[in-house]
């Protein structure tokens, strides 16, 4: 069956570009360009992705990801505005998975649709099959993959998808440094990455949060300048 987008961006043109171009990829397409109607239909609808735009009339962007991540863990994508940083950063520490800015390559927004729903169809297949039973144990953090839980001390974590992945690679690699680039490889499942995309650092700033870990003197994710991330091990 064919996954189902939301899409939703005020700009009727953006949003009738976005749809054209998914549903000629074989996507089926829920377009809206209001925030209330997109809400509805996240309440409404079994969705597999949203995209959705920052600066809405009514309801903004960040209220329906925040809304979303209340109850779900499929895709989303922010789109922003190219001078709004700020944005982009929102987005991310509210839950979504990558951003676009305005205005972009409607075939680098369709490449970046399929990696998060091949991420995405990978990690729900471990939960619905729950036969792996992945499990991993790494200086008090305990991770397994077919319940998508982790642990830190004993100490639940939530996390989202993408940091949950974000944080099993470093786990996986203990004691070594993983690039930026690795990491967009083996969590989104091609690469895309530029120096000016700053998702990565973004989740593992969120992660660190959540972990109650220290930028200054960390002990789990430490930033090698200039390299990429590590786990202590």
């Amino acid at each position: 069956m064919a996954a189902k987008i939301l899409v939703v961006d005020d700009e009727q043109e953006i949003a009738d570009l976005v749809e054209v171009y998914l549903v000629n990829e074989g996507f089926q397409v829920c377009k809206f360009y209001t925030g209330r109607e997109a809400l509805s239909c996240v309440e409404q609808e079994h969705l597999d992705m949203a995209i959705l735009d920052v600066m809405l009339p009514d309801v903004d962007g960040f209220v329906i990801c925040r809304k979303i991540r209340e109850h779900h863990h499929f895709p989303i994508l922010m789109l922003t505005a190219k001078e709004e940083e700020i944005d982009k950063i929102t987005g991310l520490t509210l839950g979504a998975d990558d951003y676009i800015t305005k205005p972009f390559r409607p075939l680098e927004l369709v490449a970046r649709v399929k990696a998060q729903l091949r991420r995405a169809t990978k990690y729900n297949t471990s939960i619905q099959e729950e036969e792996t039973g992945e499990c991993l144990l790494v200086s008090g953090i305990r991770m397994n993959r077919g319940t998508h839980e982790c642990w830190l001390n004993e100490r639940q974590l939530s996390l989202t998808p993408t940091e949950f992945e974000i944080l099993w690679v470093l786990c996986e690699d203990r004691g070594q440094v993983v690039s930026s680039d690795e990491l967009f490889r083996r969590v989104w499942g091609e690469k895309y990455f530029s120096s000016n995309n700053n998702t990565i650092m973004v989740h593992i700033r969120h992660l660190r949060e959540k972990m109650q870990d220290s930028t200054e003197h960390p002990r789990y994710i430490r930033t090698v300048w200039g390299v990429g991330y590590k786990l202590n091990g």
